[in-house]
């Protein structure tokens, strides 16, 4: 059975309302029923985040966009290094057997752990967002578009062999049009990433951001400030994640005709 595209949007917002209802009724209780003394600071009701959301609007978008464009521009660099890391790892199996241990090695160690490390190095808050979001997109873009670049079936490459095409023709023609929907895979997983990174940077001192509106709110009691600022952040995670979407839209539109002719011969076989 295939859900169709409006049967998802209208389950997505039964789930949008039936979360904020059940958020409702649960500080309500809180609040109202238990007399719990911190249950506004616990879990404060939807529709005061959402006024102070608005009251606060242009101070958290001020934020947000200090966070959210160095983590752009790391997410960026990062898939610019991925990406190329990956063709050079499909050309060579020696240069795949030395890299990709260490790429599996450099995931291991904690953004938490690194973050200090690479501010102390550089000196610059801006350049450690930069390079911590970078540092967290290389790795899935480079992962997902090395399994596709190697999930290219062989005769198809012997057949533009055996007409003389050389690698670069292959790649062109071939190799990358096919490993195109696994690095979108690779930059959907890692685009809201690369935000979440950017965020935690900011906690380590920084003087603008969405994370700094996080921590300052969270010690000095400002709970609307602070969930406000909390919807603010997975604001901007989630529009990370459709901007690579729509990206995929409109770069690899052969994707998309392919996945709804796939929809349209299961709902004929189900008929």
């Amino acid at each position: 059975m295939i859900i169709q595209s409006k049967d998802r949007k209208l389950v997505t917002v039964v789930w949008l309302v039936g979360i904020v209802a059940i958020w409702e009724l649960v500080a309500f209780l809180l609040q109202y029923i238990l007399h719990d003394p911190l249950a506004a600071t616990k879990l404060p009701f939807p529709h005061v985040i959402l006024i102070t959301f608005i009251q606060n609007g242009f101070m958290l978008l001020g934020a947000g966009v200090v966070t959210f464009s160095r983590a752009a521009f790391g997410f960026a660099l990062g898939a610019g290094v991925g990406f190329v890391l990956a063709i050079i790892m499909s050309l060579s199996k020696t240069v795949e057997r030395i890299a990709f241990p260490y790429l599996i090695i450099s995931q291991m160690i904690p953004v938490l752990g690194l973050a200090p490390i690479i501010f102390n190095i550089v000196r610059d808050m801006d350049t450690s967002r930069i390079v911590i979001a970078a540092y967290i997109t290389f790795f899935p873009v480079s992962v997902n578009m090395l399994s596709g670049l190697k999930s290219v079936e062989q005769d198809k490459k012997e057949l533009l062999y055996s007409i003389a095409a050389n690698n670069y023709k292959i790649y062109r023609k071939l190799m990358l049009p096919f490993s195109m929907p696994y690095l979108f895979t690779g930059l959907k997983i890692a685009a809201p990433m690369a935000v979440t990174a950017s965020i935690l940077v900011d906690m380590l001192g920084s003087s603008s951001g969405i994370g700094v509106k996080l921590l300052y709110s969270l010690y000095s009691g400002s709970t609307d400030i602070f969930w406000a600022s909390v919807i603010t952040s997975a604001i901007m995670g989630i529009l990370s994640y459709y901007m690579v979407v729509t990206a995929e839209k409109i770069l690899i539109p052969w994707q998309n005709v392919s996945t709804k002719k796939r929809k349209k011969a299961v709902i004929v076989n189900e008929e």
